[in-house]
């Protein structure tokens, strides 16, 4: 195992990010005709790119392009259209910002076009489990990548918990074995990815069990259809309100990174939930 620098999330070209301070923001962008929230809104390049320099405006500190959508049903496409969807922005958007840019991908061909065109990070939501290259081009290319845990395409153990450790101690042995440093990974949990409503609420009553792994934690609830279970709000773009509630839970929970399409709404909870954190470490008795 190739250990971590402390704090530190070591990206490509030789970028890092400090992660022992205040929550950081990870903005989607989807280059996609169906993502369930923004689907259409951004397929066109300039959209995108101009959507993504909003984002940072307000205050991303990455940007996560997608060209695929990962909503339960959605159709797929073929590794030449997502490309065509992703590069043209990722190069462009290169070029005009200095945030991190992440790829959202699962297939190796892409992730390693993606970095060679400017993106820093690879976000796979098959953590290194789909495409058996996948791990390599992470090594290979110095990339930063979030590993997520799914229940698609697979037996889950009935413990939330103990599935999430099953399956990331997986990747994460498929990381070990390929080079990846520690202080290039980041997880992901997976809220909404073949878990019910009681499953996710179950996975951030317990999400403080997590800190178990000794690395990094991002959490992507955004506008998830558990959130409209739980607020009664069916359009997802209703559900930032309770999106940003769960950014609060999360970040006093351990999660450091915040995978999300509100930006703004997203900084407030953070900014609130961080003064707790910092007056529970000044005053050090671990009381709220």
């Amino acid at each position: 195992m190739i250990t971590a620098s402390d704090n530190v999330w070591q990206v490509a070209h030789g970028r890092s990010l400090k992660l022992d301070g205040d929550g950081l923001i990870m903005a989607i962008v989807n280059a996609t005709p169906d993502s369930f929230s923004d689907g259409g809104r951004y397929l066109a390049a300039d959209l995108a790119i101009a959507h993504a320099l909003d984002c940072v405006t307000k205050g991303a500190h990455i940007i996560d392009i997608g060209g695929e959508s990962t909503r339960p049903g959605a159709a797929g496409v073929s590794e030449q259209e997502e490309q065509d969807r992703v590069l043209p922005i990722i190069e462009r958007l290169s070029g005009v910002t200095d945030a991190l840019i992440s790829v959202d991908t699962y297939r190796a061909s892409t992730a390693r076009l993606a970095v060679e065109a400017g993106a820093h990070i690879v976000n796979d939501v098959f953590g290194l489990q789909k495409d058996a290259a996948m791990a390599n081009v992470v090594a290979e290319t110095g990339a930063g990548v979030c590993i997520m845990h799914t229940g698609r395409e697979r037996e889950k153990l009935p413990d939330v918990i103990a599935d999430q450790f099953a399956f990331l101690n997986t990747s994460l042995d498929i990381a070990d074995k390929a080079g990846i440093s520690r202080s290039a990974i980041i997880l992901d949990p997976g809220f909404g990815f073949a878990k019910d409503t009681d499953e996710n609420v179950l996975l951030m009553s317990r999400f403080d069990e997590l800190s178990r792994f000794g690395l990094p934690i991002l959490a992507g609830t955004s506008r998830k259809r558990f959130i409209g279970a739980l607020t009664g709000r069916d359009g997802a773009e209703d559900r930032d309100i309770g999106t940003a509630a769960t950014t609060a839970i999360l970040r006093i929970a351990g999660a450091i990174v915040f995978r999300v399409h509100n930006v703004e709404m997203t900084r407030d909870a953070l900014a609130v939930a961080d003064a707790v954190l910092r007056q529970k470490k000044n005053k050090g008795d671990g009381r709220l």
